[in-house]
């Protein structure tokens, strides 16, 4: 898949991902402004459930005069894509590649790099 999510459409697709059943394009407005503190209108969200419908993310179902919304790529799947893409673009290929990379720009705290190398540890 070659059409990644923007900003925007993702904040969309978690509210999606975070519902155990199809949600109407009302049930996702409000969902999304509540937790991420927009105030996106119905048109921008069906927008943006459009895009995501084109991508492939979602589909939707009809029921009576709305469209329910549900994932076609579960949220472990696109973050998987994304890690993949993140590390192919960063870290060169190498996800050693990409720590280094973040480690140039990033400042860990004794204890983050203590919790890193355990984390690293608990994976033999």
């Amino acid at each position: 898949m070659n059409d990644w999510l923007t900003d925007s459409e993702l904040l969309v697709m978690k509210t999606v991902w975070e519902s155990e059943e199809p949600l109407s394009v009302q049930e996702i407005m409000v969902r999304t402004n509540q937790k991420y503190g927009k105030k996106w209108k119905v048109q921008t969200i069906s927008t943006f459930l459009g895009r995501m419908v084109k991508k492939g993310y979602l589909d939707m179902e009809r029921k009576g005069r709305s469209f329910y919304y549900y994932p076609l790529v579960m949220e472990d799947a696109y973050r998987k894509m994304e890690f993949e893409r993140q590390i192919t673009f960063w870290g060169d290929g190498s996800l050693d590649g990409l720590v280094a990379s973040f480690a140039k720009v990033t400042r860990l705290t004794e204890e983050e790099k203590e919790r890193i190398r355990r984390l690293l540890d608990d994976m033999d």
